[in-house]
């Protein structure tokens, strides 16, 4: 897990997770978001593939980054629960009971009327 939090530490890294939830994207294409070099990018990758975050497929010379949602859910998910948090209580029904669920707290800009 703390791999999963070292490469999210860095904002850069942040960002090419956020340009990957719209779909897979080229190493090229990532980079083109960014002024950096081309080796710094590479580490910036290597950081995200080593934690599981993103796959990496080669495709033909180039090489193809996707999103693995699954790993930042579970490392999020382990996070929480090591702080006691419970935020999939009752996922199941879909009644979610734990610390996170605001779904029942009074809107405090909200005023009953007698």
């Amino acid at each position: 897990m703390s791999s999963v939090f070292k490469a999210l530490s860095d904002p850069t890294r942040r960002e090419v997770l956020k340009l990957l939830r719209k779909g897979p994207l080229t190493a090229g294409e990532l980079a083109s978001n960014f002024e950096v070099s081309k080796p710094t990018m590479s580490v910036h990758f290597r950081v995200l593939k080593d934690a599981g975050l993103v796959r990496a497929e080669r495709n033909g010379k180039s090489i193809e980054y996707s999103l693995r949602m699954s790993v930042l859910e579970e490392a999020l998910m382990g996070f929480a629960q090591a702080f006691g948090m419970n935020p999939v209580a009752g996922a199941d029904t879909g009644d979610r009971t734990g610390p996170l669920d605001t779904r029942n707290s009074p809107d405090p800009t909200h005023e009953e009327k007698p």
